[in-house]
């Protein structure tokens, strides 16, 4: 996409900021044409003595022509319009109407257009998700019925590892259904959001030991929610001032950095090294946050698209060995945790590898 929906138009908005050419205007013109056609007949007449019925049937000839075809010029986009809007409700979202025209048809067409590009782009997000959702229940569900199915055969032992393996294909299936708990709370809007002032050292330096530990228990087992494998990669935790605090809700929180960390141990190349920076924000207990890694990185054309839904990136092999790709939905996640906050998430410059910045406002200041 070229441009997103910041850079559109406003639907009521005219293009250019004129209208040379609206519906008004032309209908003006008719009436004005029609008076002058009438009025110049009568002068013909009354100079040439013709007789006054034949100006009259001329003048009715000559003003209904102009109306057809005023009227068809009114009427034909509106056919067109129909045809589109009644093939969207049919469930193809591929048809345009043109909007070459400079007048309110000209607007509502561009607005049908729009209309039809977010619902295409709804279809194909809605596609995307049951084929994501297939595929990642695809292979746990797979797994665990295998180790079922090899018990009740009697091929292997209920034993502590089997039961193991099935308890891993369980959590799988668990993160996957939490995922898809985020992003119907991220449908739903206003999540109600616990703050509390934490020790920022602590709490990150907890989130990073869980990311080690989940992967370390997941490196067995080909990874079936999205979620990363890999133990080569190094994570570094970057706090300063040491004592450093923050105000924000802890659970949100560790979904943003746990995110941020998923994606960037995907994208690190073997043996690399992920940075989770944390510095004083300018206001009371404000936080910024920023997870660094040595990835091939992002396009800057690309920026603006990595928050999206189901956007797995579009870079050359972008993901390290142990990893699938994931479900695309992971910095939507952690962008909608931040904007509940109401704080900023983005793409910074990087000298090397993907540099993701968070903001969060703190406390808010109490009025004097």
């Amino acid at each position: 996409m070229s441009d997103g929906p910041a850079a559109r138009r406003s639907p009521g908005e005219p293009r250019g900021g004129v209208r040379p050419f609206s519906i008004k205007t032309k209908l003006g013109a008719l009436v004005v044409i029609s008076v002058l056609i009438t009025t110049g007949l009568l002068l013909i007449a009354v100079r040439t003595e013709t007789e006054l019925r034949f100006i009259t049937v001329f003048s009715m000839i000559a003003t209904l022509l102009i109306t057809q075809f005023v009227a068809h010029s009114l009427t034909a986009p509106l056919d067109e319009m129909n045809a589109v809007a009644r093939s969207i409700s049919h469930g193809d979202y591929t048809r345009r109407v043109r909007d070459n025209r400079r007048d309110e048809m000209g607007d509502l067409a561009h607005t049908i257009n729009l209309m039809a590009d977010e619902l295409e782009a709804q279809d194909r997000q809605r596609k995307e998700l049951v084929a994501n959702v297939s595929h990642e229940l695809r292979t746990p569900i797979a797994g665990l019925r295998a180790v079922l199915e090899n018990i009740v055969d009697g091929v292997t032992e209920a034993d502590p590892e089997t039961m193991r393996t099935a308890l891993k294909q369980t959590e799988r299936l668990g993160r996957l259904v939490e995922t898809l708990l985020d992003l119907s709370r991220l449908d739903n809007g206003v999540v109600p959001l616990k703050k509390r002032r934490f020790e920022v050292w602590p709490y990150l330096s907890g989130v990073l030991k869980e990311a080690q530990m989940v992967a370390s228990a997941r490196a067995g087992i080909a990874s079936g929610s999205g979620s990363h494998t890999r133990t080569d990669v190094h994570l570094h935790l970057d706090v300063s001032p040491p004592e450093l605090t923050a105000h924000a809700d802890p659970e949100r929180i560790h979904q943003v950095v746990a995110n941020l960390i998923d994606n960037a141990v995907k994208h690190s190349p073997p043996h690399g090294r992920v940075t989770v920076r944390a510095r004083r924000g300018p206001a009371p207990d404000a936080l910024e946050l920023e997870v660094l890694d040595e990835g091939p990185g992002i396009p800057q054309s690309e920026w603006h698209r990595v928050f999206e839904r189901f956007n797995r990136g579009t870079v050359s092999r972008p993901h390290g060995p142990g990893s699938d790709g994931g479900t695309g939905l992971g910095l939507a996640i952690a962008r909608w945790a931040v904007d509940l906050h109401g704080g900023r998430i983005g793409v910074a410059e990087s000298s090397r590898g993907c540099r993701i910045q968070v903001t969060l406002p703190g406390e808010p200041s109490l009025p004097s």
